[in-house]
């Protein structure tokens, strides 16, 4: 029996003709990760006690603010535009720069946008899948788009001047993301190239049509 998810990108546009070359770098990434990232996102994630730990995730979610500001902006989002506004002030300030996620509390929900999806919003293709060395999963259109989010220097890590502190944080928030993904990487099941490029495909089709998608299973 052949599962739905399988078949995922052989039956969307998404498709994946790239696919020898992606299973290289994708070996090479998955290698990478297993013998440095992971056994430090291990640690990280056996000893951060569970408080700060979620701090510190509130506090790159909000550093991520502006960049969904941006970008709802851009796709003519303007109240989930102000919904970003008003959780990086209220985070910012009565959250103690980000530390404490008052604005979910009082109903504001965070949005997750990036300039990938507003492409897709105005109607670019993703174009074919593709695993890119040392960042993972992408497609054409969310690749390319890593190329004016970093010209647009809107992260954190654009203002930041001081270099040890940008590298710091850089660190702290990549382990910090390892650490989430502990926990989903138990419900990968049978060719683990497959399952994570069709979770992803999925998933960016998901956030691109702000979850108006068809049920294909």
């Amino acid at each position: 029996m052949v599962n739905a998810q399988d078949t995922y990108a052989d039956e969307s546009a998404n498709a994946d003709p790239w696919e020898p070359v992606n299973r290289v770098i994708f070996r090479f990434n998955d290698t990478l990760d297993t013998y440095t990232l992971k056994p430090i996102a291990k640690t990280y994630d056996r000893f951060m006690p569970q408080p700060l730990d979620d701090g510190i995730s509130n506090v790159f979610g909000n550093l991520g603010e502006p960049r969904n500001l941006v970008n709802n902006t851009l796709q003519g989002k303007f109240r989930d535009a102000g919904v970003d506004m008003a959780r990086f002030l209220l985070n910012t300030t009565v959250g103690v720069v980000g530390v404490f996620d008052v604005a979910t509390r009082m109903g504001l929900q965070r949005n997750d946008e990036d300039f990938g999806q507003t492409l897709g919003a105005w109607g670019v293709s993703s174009g074919p899948y593709v695993v890119l060395p040392l960042l993972g999963p992408s497609t054409v259109r969310d690749g390319g788009a890593r190329v004016p989010e970093a010209l647009a220097n809107y992260s954190y890590t654009g203002q930041i001047d001081h270099v040890p502190t940008r590298n710091t944080a850089l660190g702290t928030d990549l382990v910090d993301t390892r650490a989430s993904l502990l926990a989903q990487e138990k419900m990968i099941r049978g060719d683990r190239y497959n399952f994570i490029r069709n979770a992803f495909l999925q998933n960016r089709e998901f956030k691109v049509q702000d979850g108006d998608v068809e049920d294909t299973f």
